[in-house]
């Protein structure tokens, strides 16, 4: 029992985090299955099953009141996306663990600190690259980002946001939204089938709770999103990118 509470509250906390700051949920969620005793494999397939329940509780809250959604862009990311993932679910890790570790970690610090150096940036929408050739590199970079997802998935959701942010020019609660609903639940279900079919071991006692803390995650995440809007969700992203990061560099550095 004691271990069910411990993942379900882990996981609550790591996708409303995620939910609501673009991305981020195995920077809680992924290290404490490792710590409860699984093996990397395991825990990293365990971990894309369960975030399947992030993006269903997030879609739930944002089609309540959809708004300005369009169905094409989230089209357009689940053609380019979703073969990447089944791709990288299937390579599963072309890299040394330590490394990717140390560039991924690397990266993503940078990314938090372009933002907070970027003031205005994903503040407002400011539409861009959206004829054919921005599509076609927009669409290559996403399957890019797919493949990750489904390789070593930490991150990815991140990235994504960004993408949609730099090269689309989105604003951070529209980029947030895209990435969560078409991403975080198409990308992610493609990957749990990927990993089941392809025969790797998930320990589906851990489940129930972590779908649980997974759905109501979600939702509570996108919910808060929609309330504070684009100011708040950007700081968000920056601090989720930085911890992210240098939690990276720590297992890198230390042996973690």
């Amino acid at each position: 029992m004691l271990e069910q509470i411990i993942l379900f509250i882990a996981s609550l906390f790591a996708n409303t985090m995620s939910a609501f700051a673009g991305g981020g949920a195995g920077l809680v969620q992924f290290p404490v299955l490792l710590f409860l005793g699984l093996p990397f494999s395991v825990a990293l397939a365990t971990h894309k099953v369960a975030t399947v329940a992030l993006g269903l509780g997030s879609t739930y809250r944002y089609f309540k009141n959809p708004g300005d959604y369009d169905w094409k862009i989230a089209g357009w990311i689940l053609l380019c996306g979703v073969p990447g993932t089944i791709l990288g679910a299937f390579i599963i890790v072309q890299t040394p663990d330590r490394i990717a570790e140390l560039c991924l970690g690397i990266i993503t610090i940078s990314i938090g600190i372009y933002s907070a150096c970027r003031k205005t940036m994903g503040l407002m929408s400011e539409p861009k690259n959206r004829d054919l050739k921005g599509y076609l590199i927009g669409g290559a970079l996403m399957f890019l980002i797919g493949v990750y997802n489904g390789s070593l998935s930490s991150g990815s959701g991140m990235f994504l946001t960004l993408l949609l942010i730099l090269w689309y020019g989105f604003d951070y609660k529209s980029a947030v939204m895209y990435m969560i609903t078409a991403g975080g639940l198409f990308w992610n279900a493609s990957g749990a089938v990927s990993v089941v079919a392809f025969g790797q071991y998930i320990e589906w006692s851990w489940m129930p709770a972590l779908l649980l803390g997974s759905f109501l995650g979600g939702y509570l995440g996108s919910h808060l999103g929609i309330l504070k809007g684009s100011t708040w969700i950007k700081r968000a992203f920056e601090a989720v990118t930085i911890l992210t990061g240098l939690y990276l560099l720590v297992r890198y550095f230390y042996g973690a």
